[in-house]
């Protein structure tokens, strides 16, 4: 299932007003490169800038990953 935690999520067809409000999301964690290094899969990337470090998806867009998938499994 693909999730884009960066989009909001839609308000219509709601059923009561205050159900998200309680909602808390956890601070994310602060990683070191060798942490980082050894927590990524196979088809991820970390992203060092001078101030942040970062894991994200070698392809990021849905499509490619799913034919990249494909084209490994043969």
């Amino acid at each position: 299932m693909e999730l884009n935690v960066c989009r909001a999520k839609k308000l219509t067809n709601m059923r009561s007003s205050g159900a998200d409000e309680a909602l808390v999301l956890t601070p994310p964690k602060e990683i070191t490169l060798e942490y980082a290094l050894e927590y990524i899969g196979p088809d991820e990337l970390v992203e060092a800038t001078p101030l942040t470090l970062r894991i994200r998806k070698r392809f990021l867009k849905a499509f490619e990953r799913k034919n990249e998938k494909k084209s490994q499994g043969n």
